[in-house]
């Protein structure tokens, strides 16, 4: 029996450790996969060491960059990204970080094409926002990144104009706000300028219809929620793990 889990603060919304018990459970393994709440990223070495048998863990919000420095190494794609949400643990105690946000994003996004255009927002600037923005670098998008806080790389909810989000055919919220329980909540986002050339993508999954998925549906929008990349970038990190 092998033991793989996920790491975050929060952990009440996922659904990981659901999706690899049905899939253990589909294949007979023994294996388990629990959820590891962590307060601080600080107490990540105690839980390797009350939990020397774990092989393989899966990182969340708001851990993905902060839990760099505790690795060995990490590879290409994830040092580009600069964000690491899977761990692979090797037989020599070396701990590796990978991203597969960006695997489960692309894939997910696939079946949506064509856009109008090639041009995106993208709602928040962390872990998974990295992703994000790296998968649309390498479909050729052009694309703003906003956030509450203005830097030399995002733009602020307040500077967002009309024209904008009306020429920004995709609209990727990578923020938590409005994850189970405070269903809600949405973005403070101009959804009255939304119309049916609008793709809205959520990352969040839980709840599946999220409140900013329903306000870009009331103005005719197309709306997908994260649970599709859940199951891509879970199949990668499995995948990872075997390997």
């Amino acid at each position: 029996m092998a033991k793989y889990g996920l790491i975050g603060k929060d952990l009440s919304h996922s659904f990981s450790k659901t999706f690899f018990t049905y899939k253990f459970e589909k294949e007979n393994r023994k294996d388990v996969y629990e959820n590891y709440a962590l307060g601080e990223i600080e107490d990540f070495p105690r839980l390797l060491e009350k939990h020397p048998d774990i092989k393989g863990l899966n990182v969340t919000i708001p851990y993905k960059q902060s839990i760099i420095p505790y690795l060995d190494s990490i590879d290409r794609e994830a040092k580009k990204i600069g964000a690491v949400n899977t761990i692979r643990f090797r037989k020599d105690g070396k701990l590796i970080g990978y991203n597969t946000d960006h695997y489960g994003f692309a894939q997910a996004l696939m079946p949506y094409f064509p856009l109008k255009r090639k041009t995106a927002l993208i709602l928040g600037s962390g872990g998974s926002s990295k992703a994000i923005q790296y998968v649309l670098t390498a479909m050729d998008f052009e694309y703003e990144v906003v956030s509450r806080k203005r830097d030399p790389d995002t733009i602020t909810y307040d500077e967002l104009t009309k024209s904008m989000v009306i020429e920004a055919c995709l609209i990727v919220n990578c923020t938590p706000v409005g994850t189970h329980p405070n269903t809600d909540e949405c973005p403070r986002f101009p959804y009255m300028h939304l119309g049916p050339e609008h793709l809205l993508f959520d990352l969040v999954y839980n709840p599946r219809e999220t409140e900013f998925m329903k306000r870009g549906f009331y103005k005719g929008a197309r709306v997908s929620n994260g649970l599709k990349m859940l199951e891509f970038q879970a199949k990668r990190s499995w995948a990872i793990w075997k390997s």
